[in-house]
């Protein structure tokens, strides 16, 4: 642990920078790979984590969110359902402020070839994933956010998907991200 004087850092950088999961254990920041984190831990995080920065109508969860974009592609549903699994980890940060963080893009990629690793997900998917990824995003915004949020979608040419935002309770949202995985993952 490291200490200054005044000022409590409460990060333990005995391997990296590291978080405590809600399951007791440890998950490095700067070594995701050898992290012992579980799908457990992935649904946990994304079932409480608001998408938007929280700047929605009611409260939406990125496990709510991935469950709408396994439904909607077609080819890749496994491989949708944890396109965002890393926010478990790192947090939802918008796409306006990631673009000015290059070395939070930089960990979020590191993250995300650990859980690819990890649980197995299919190679050449992010394609595919990213167009069910923009429709459910362009019908999400028009359902929780203020009006003309979605105005982006009409002149991108991007059809909003036809799903319904239920704004699961993050309890809910958890147990129905982890029977999705149980019922896609590969065996």
């Amino acid at each position: 642990m490291n200490f200054m004087r005044n000022n409590i850092l409460a990060v333990n950088v005995a391997r990296g920078p590291t978080i405590t999961l809600a399951s007791g254990r440890v998950f490095d920041f700067l070594d995701p790979h050898r992290s012992d984190f579980t799908i457990d831990d992935v649904a946990h995080g994304l079932a409480h984590i608001c998408r938007y920065a929280g700047q929605c109508r009611d409260f939406y969860s990125v496990a709510e969110h991935s469950l709408l974009v396994s439904d909607v592609t077609a080819e890749y549903p496994y491989e949708a359902l944890l396109h965002d699994a890393a926010e478990a980890f790192i947090g939802d940060v918008t796409r306006p402020l990631k673009q000015l963080l290059p070395e939070y893009k930089a960990i979020e990629a590191n993250v995300e070839d650990a859980i690819a690793k990890r649980f197995g997900l299919s190679s050449g998917y992010r394609d595919a994933v990213k167009v069910a990824d923009l429709s459910v995003l362009a019908a999400e915004q028009a359902q929780v956010m203020a009006p003309g949020t979605d105005s982006w979608a009409k002149e991108a040419g991007v059809i909003p998907a036809d799903v319904t935002i239920r704004h699961l309770s993050p309890r809910a949202a958890r147990r129905e991200f982890l029977q999705r995985f149980e019922a896609l993952r590969p065996r």
